[in-house]
């Protein structure tokens, strides 16, 4: 049993300049443990409040200071000097605390910051390595599967404003031996990319997650790009080497239409599928996030029933890492995957809890960041204990991201033998190459 003695809530910022949370939890053993909150610039609807203070006068009415106060007013004195064995039971408190829906009264930056914070301190006590103390609630135990890197290495949409209608173009190392291999394609890839870039005088700039943000003239020059990077680094594309897409089409989903500017064209749902299975044809394209519009079931049916068999159809927005969301997704063969973002869904148990969920309903998950990031590395260890397989933290580059991709080489060196890197088949996603 544990016992903790303190909570020590911080307004601290995030990558993008904005405030954040940051809980640091003692144990009356002297053990300590922190949590951080990230926090999206291209959110979907049905995620949990992130409880904001709106006040003009501070930050541009982004600062924390009343999730702050839910911790140390009403989290604080219910969990302080309370024995317990398991961060479930403090999730399981904050929830009650709370009795909305989606944390609206706490704030799920509230009640994650303490959820990782709690869970972090009682891997400390136990002097036990986070990805190793997860891995229980998700059935692991001796040897351990790390992800398949998903690099972000071009940014549009929310995240590079004047780049590209898309969101994010990855690439993916999936032929190599270790995951240290697979980082190191993935960022020989980058600057092959910077490189291409500047020759053709663009400016060398970076979005949110540190991919490049280059104004382009279509959203499939983007795809030429990356396809260019790819072989200038010396790898094959459709081989050792594939793409990754994020469209994020709430963000350009308007009146019932999908709109891209830079195509300058106007698409239906059936439309834009048709658009995307001729990329699928033509460009070896492993998966497509948030294809669609987060309420556009029909049509994510529709896309998934097309292209599923070969490609991982996942929903970010779609389900907002929601057990109860994710269930309808089942129910009406929507998607093939999903994205799990903890502050979506606002503690630790509860992402388990889908993750876990779509585990025994053969649904794939990926582990993810957000554009405005911390310093932390817990998603790189959850990754590692849920066993997933894949993971996208952004470009390699700015130390937000970095140090995601630089925890699993950690954890990678640690295991030695126990340690394998993903595999999956990708026989049928070479494009025409």
């Amino acid at each position: 049993m544990a016992k903790i003695s303190k909570i020590i809530p911080l307004e601290v910022l995030d990558s993008r300049g904005n405030p954040t949370i940051y809980v640091k939890t003692v144990l009356e053993d002297g053990s300590v443990g922190v949590g951080f909150v990230p926090s999206g610039a291209s959110t979907g609807k049905y995620e949990t409040v992130e409880l904001r203070d709106n006040d003009p006068k501070r930050f541009d009415g982004k600062g924390v200071l009343s999730a702050i106060k839910n911790i140390t007013d009403i989290i604080s004195p219910a969990i302080v000097g309370v024995e317990f064995e398991d961060f479930r039971q403090v999730d399981e408190k904050m929830i009650q605390l709370d009795g909305t829906p989606n944390k609206s009264k706490l704030g799920g930056n509230a009640t994650l910051a303490v959820s990782i914070s709690v869970a972090d301190v009682l891997a400390k006590s136990k002097k036990t390595e986070m990805f190793a103390y997860l891995a229980p609630y998700f059935g692991q135990s001796d040897s351990y599967t790390l992800p398949l890197p998903y690099f972000n290495i071009l940014n549009g949409g929310k995240h590079a404003v004047g780049s590209t209608d898309f969101q994010e173009f990855m690439v993916v190392p999936v032929k190599f031996p270790n995951f240290s291999g697979a980082y190191r394609a993935g960022t020989e890839i980058y600057h092959a990319l910077g490189k291409i870039l500047l020759e053709r005088n663009y400016q060398p700039l970076v979005g949110d997650e540190g991919g490049f943000a280059p104004s382009l003239f279509s959203n499939e020059q983007a795809m030429e790009l990356l396809m260019m990077a790819i072989k200038d680094a010396g790898y094959t594309a459709g081989e050792e080497v594939f793409i990754a897409l994020d469209p994020a089409a709430s963000r350009f989903f308007y009146q019932n239409v999908y709109q891209l500017h830079r195509e300058n064209r106007t698409f239906t749902g059936d439309e834009l599928i048709d658009f995307y299975k001729v990329w699928v044809e033509k460009y070896p394209i492993i998966s497509i996030e948030d294809g669609l519009d987060e309420d556009d079931w029909k049509n994510w049916q529709r896309l998934t029933a097309e292209i599923g068999s070969h490609v991982d159809t996942i929903g970010d927005d779609l389900y907002t890492t929601n057990k109860i969301r994710l269930q309808t997704g089942i129910a009406q063969h929507a998607s093939n995957a999903i994205l799990i973002k903890p502050n979506q869904i606002g503690t630790l148990s509860e992402a388990i809890e889908t993750i876990n969920f779509a585990k025994q309903n053969n649904i794939k998950y990926m582990i993810s960041h957000r554009s405005g990031e911390n310093e932390d590395t817990f998603i790189a260890d959850l990754a590692v204990a849920a066993g997933g397989g894949m993971i996208k933290s952004g470009a390699p580059c700015r130390s937000e991201r970095t140090s995601k991709y630089n925890r699993i080489k950690e954890i990678e060196a640690m295991l030695g033998d126990k340690a394998k890197l993903a595999t999956r088949d990708v026989s049928q996603n070479t494009g025409l190459q």
